[in-house]
């Protein structure tokens, strides 16, 4: 059964007037602003704006902000003191992503029911043991939790049900029964699936149990159809015509791309090198003048490896953080003295040493927005901090550990510093990938022999 349009709660205020104080500009680099309980001077926009409800004049607050390690919010909320209506909602203001992601969630207590969601308009949300689907684009964006999700869905099919009643509407029987099965969700008497599928990219789950793995929580990423770039408003770059080879390896390319902090116009440059006993990969670095932010990321420059790689480092001495080291995107790292897992496409591909990425993951994992301030409960805040001293201790090389990188496609690499003889603390695994493994490289649906044939009779 599909929500379609009937789970939009109703439209937010539209026709706004113009504010009589208008907020003065702000520079690119502080239009969104990370959010925090300390900043007084974030402060929301209020702009006059009719009510469609009443047609009376509320008020529409704005308030642009960033969330940490996530993404940039427009976040709205609109109210009108005439007739008590309200409404909130939220809208990515950054890129759309270079992949698509999947939260396959199960959902077993009432601590699942209140993870924060944040559910963009082009998300989808399914629960599979109802057959129930919420369309893309037929609701608008919102920060909530799966419960909230759950009875935004309710209000949305409740909202025309008198109608349907007083016109005799056979359906009205059928969706009040729905709604029963809906409202018994959220009692979690037995356990059920919540999928949230995004091909922006931008919508998230939380994880209450950062920094372990999250065992009822499944993140996907996979490259969008067509059909969904379509849906998305984007266009495939054309081929190239009459392609002329150009040797890379000793130029630096420049391309203009905007600033991930500030959105201002910046330039990236990249640059093809070779990797001693490896392969060659693609480094690409930004740098924005406008806010000084610097990023930079790594590529594989050669095709999906015939086997994927699993790279056990045993760390037994402080020089082992000086190792060179080649994160892909598709490699996963896990450290089993922490109990701790970093997933595929988390941070990126990076080409680093094994000390710079370890402190990336403190950083990403001890400035989680959803385990600091009125998010946070003691217990988490514990964890953290228990979880931030061993890894200074791993660091310090104070604290032994393994360090493992599994990465299906084979194109990971950590430094063996006794090359070319074998590493005694280092151990490289070839192994033969699952079919959910090619199934998230899109190796399943790709066929590379006979295909010439097959397209021969097209033409």
């Amino acid at each position: 059964m599909a929500a379609s349009g009937a789970v939009e709660t109703a439209p937010p205020g539209a026709t706004t007037a113009p504010s009589p104080d208008p907020a003065p500009s702000l520079a690119p680099g502080h239009l969104f602003r990370p959010i925090s309980a300390e900043d007084e001077e974030q402060q929301p926009t209020e702009i006059e704006s009719l009510c469609m409800n009443c047609y009376s004049n509320g008020i529409t607050r704005l308030l642009l902000t960033k969330i940490p390690f996530f993404r940039e919010i427009i976040v709205s909320s609109f109210s009108c003191e005439h007739c008590g209506w309200n409404n909130t909602e939220i809208q990515s203001a950054g890129r759309i992503q270079d992949q698509g992601v999947r939260y396959t969630l199960t959902v077993r207590d009432q601590e699942d029911m209140n993870r924060e969601v944040v559910k963009t308009d082009s998300a989808t949300t399914r629960i599979p043991e109802l057959d129930f689907e919420i369309p893309a684009f037929s609701q608008k964006g919102a920060l909530t939790t799966v419960e909230g999700l759950i009875n935004r869905a309710i209000f949305g099919l409740e909202q025309d049900q008198p109608t349907r009643r007083a016109n005799k509407d056979a359906t009205a029987e059928r969706i009040d029964e729905f709604i029963v099965k809906l409202k018994e969700l959220k009692q979690v008497v037995t356990p059920f699936t919540l999928i949230i599928d995004d091909p922006a990219g931008n919508s998230f789950v939380e994880n209450p149990h950062a920094p372990q793995k999250d065992d009822a929580l499944v993140i996907t990423h996979y490259n969008r159809t067509l059909l969904q770039e379509e849906m998305l408003g984007l266009q495939a770059e054309a081929p190239a015509e009459n392609p002329q080879e150009e040797d890379l390896r000793n130029e630096v390319l420049q391309f203009n791309t905007n600033c991930p902090e500030c959105n201002a116009p910046a330039q990236t440059n990249m640059k093809l090198v070779q990797i001693p006993h490896f392969k060659e990969v693609i480094i690409m670095a930004t740098n924005c003048e406008n806010c000084g932010h610097r990023t930079n990321e790594v590529k594989s420059g050669g095709a999906v490896e015939p086997l994927g790689t699993r790279i056990t480092l045993h760390i037994t001495d402080p020089s082992d953080m000086t190792r060179d080291l080649l994160k892909s995107e598709t490699c996963s790292v896990e450290i089993p003295e922490l109990e701790f897992e970093l997933g595929m496409a988390v941070l990126g591909g990076k080409f680093t040493t094994l000390e710079g990425l370890l402190k990336d993951i403190r950083e990403l994992v001890t400035k989680n927005p959803f385990t600091l301030g009125d998010s946070s409960n003691p217990g988490q805040t514990e964890k953290l901090q228990e979880f931030s001293q061993k890894l200074d201790q791993i660091i310090d090389g104070n604290m032994k550990a393994h360090f493992i990188m599994d990465d299906p496609a084979g194109n990971s690499y950590l430094q063996n510093v006794y090359a070319p003889e074998d590493d005694p603390e280092m151990k490289v695994e070839p192994y033969k990938r699952t079919f959910d493994q090619n199934e998230e490289l899109g190796l399943n649906d790709m066929k590379t022999e006979g295909y010439e044939a097959e397209l021969a009779p097209q033409r």
